[in-house]
């Protein structure tokens, strides 16, 4: 994400940063690997890819059960991951009516176990704190599976993912190169500048790849595109406050230069729904 004007005048760091703090190298890497993955399975056994969003988004809630446990609220992980499993096969074999179903039964089972596991004082604060986990990112999440579902489902999810990863860097590379006015004290690192290089970027990349691959008007691709770029930039900020809340500086290391692999859901999981729902009204 962008830096403060203070932060991109610090210098680069020892360990192969960039002027931003950031292992530019290691994030670069990561990210190549991870675009292999998705493009590898998306393209080839649709299922595979699936597994692939299932285990990424279950290290992601066993991050955030973490973080919560930092100020003692407990939620438990595996009513969570199995919910997570449910709704997503509910979405892709069931479509959007067994998707709501299953979140509706895990959030009562999630009711039901902390009625029985730990007394009734906090009740409230962790049966609110493991609804809140099965939602986001766990729900969210099996939008995707929605979106895979249809014959170009292919096509569709890597569009989504493309103008995503598109904020990020557009944000960044605007947010250094020109960053000076501080966007919210949400996230101090965060830019108008970085905000307006995310919309650009993810207009244009929407806008080329919709009409690539789904043969639609450049419009419907560009609008795409710069509510991604909005929805993402929101992502990123429901994470910080979270992360505020909590008193945390990210939510795992488990991908270099990037963090925990919530840091890199929380704009994906805030754009599945918007983008899910345009491309079904245009497709």
């Amino acid at each position: 994400m962008e830096k403060s004007v203070e932060e991109r005048t610090a210098g680069t760091s020892s360990s192969g940063g960039s002027r931003t703090g950031r292992n530019l190298p290691a994030a670069i890497a990561v990210g190549v690997v991870l675009g292999a993955l998705v493009l590898g399975t998306v393209y080839t056994i649709k299922e595979l890819f699936l597994i692939v969003v299932v285990g990424a988004v279950g290290v992601g809630v066993l991050e955030l059960v973490k973080a919560f446990a930092t100020r003692d609220i407990r939620v438990p992980a595996v009513p969570v991951l199995a919910g997570l499993v449910a709704m997503q096969a509910g979405a892709y074999w069931g479509g959007p009516e067994w998707l709501l179903a299953s979140f509706a039964v895990f959030a009562f089972v999630l009711l039901i176990w902390r009625m029985f596991s730990d007394g009734t004082d906090g009740y409230v604060r962790d049966a609110s704190a493991s609804v809140f986990t099965l939602f986001y990112p766990a729900m969210l999440s099996a939008i995707v599976a929605l979106m895979l579902h249809p014959g170009d489902g292919n096509h569709r999810v890597l569009i989504f993912i493309a103008v995503t990863v598109a904020s990020d860097i557009g944000g960044y590379i605007a947010g250094v190169l020109f960053g000076r006015h501080q966007l919210t004290v949400i996230s101090p690192k965060k830019t108008w500048e970085g905000l307006a290089g995310s919309v650009v970027a993810c207009t244009a990349v929407g806008a080329w790849l919709v009409s690539w691959l789904l043969h639609g008007q450049i419009w419907q691709g560009a609008l795409i595109g710069a509510l991604a770029a909005l929805l993402a930039t929101v992502g990123d900020l429901v994470e910080s406050m979270i992360k505020r809340d909590l008193g945390i500086k990210d939510m795992g290391t488990i991908l270099p230069g990037h963090g925990g692999l919530m840091d890199r859901l929380d704009s994906l999981v805030t754009t599945l729904v918007p983008v899910w729902l345009l491309m079904t009204l245009f497709f």
